[in-house]
């Protein structure tokens, strides 16, 4: 069972929570490059010494509102799939799944994210984010925890998942322009596309568990 976690971490949770949702909010209303620092920790109640403390930038606070929690979302997406079903399927759905999710924020909010220059690299960024909770997830699966192979396939999977989204909002054409890219195409095919080339090291590791 999974400890509740403690009064310090649920107010830093708390904390947390509130800079990224007046992060977006202060961006949407305003546009992004007119967002301070300061603006996003007036708004939240606290000092910016504090917003330094959770956030480098206020690039990675926008994003965070819209990428809240997928990285947790994912690995328990790939937990909750049934035992007969593929270590591979089972992660390629969990990733589709949780990454064509607009979120609670909607459409509009990823819209905003993809489309500015700065913010698609925070968000790009943030892939990094699935590979610990997604190792954790792979090792409970492969049956064995300290095997180096849970990592090294979640790492790939995050590569992958970073490639996808990287042709994904920079269409063909568009690369190296800096300026406004509207993501086109289906994501949901792109990352399939990406995630595929691992399939056979995910059944060679599942493989490996069986014998």
């Amino acid at each position: 069972m999974t400890t509740p976690p403690g009064l310090r971490e649920r107010k830093k949770q708390a904390t947390r929570e509130a800079l990224r949702e007046a992060a977006l909010r202060l961006a949407v209303e305003h546009g992004p490059e007119r967002v301070r620092v300061e603006d996003i920790a007036e708004a939240a109640g606290v000092s910016p010494r504090t917003y330094n403390n959770y956030f480098a930038s206020r690039e990675q606070a926008i994003v965070s509102a819209v990428t809240a929690d997928r990285e947790a979302r994912v690995a328990a997406a790939v937990a909750a799939r049934p035992a007969e079903v593929g270590l591979a399927d089972a992660v390629t759905e969990a990733v589709v799944e949780q990454y064509t999710d607009p979120g609670a924020h909607g459409p509009e909010a990823l819209l905003l994210v993809t489309t500015r220059p700065a913010l698609r690299a925070a968000f790009l960024d943030a892939t990094a984010g699935i590979e610990p909770p997604l190792t954790t997830a792979i090792a409970a699966r492969l049956g064995d925890a300290s095997a180096p192979a849970a990592r090294v396939l979640a790492a790939s999977a995050a590569a992958a998942v970073r490639i996808a989204l990287e042709g994904w909002m920079q269409p063909a054409g568009a690369a190296g322009t800096g300026g406004l890219v509207v993501p086109a195409g289906s994501l949901d095919d792109r990352l399939r596309a990406a995630l595929a080339p691992l399939a056979p090291a995910f059944d060679v590791a599942e493989e490996r568990v069986r014998r």
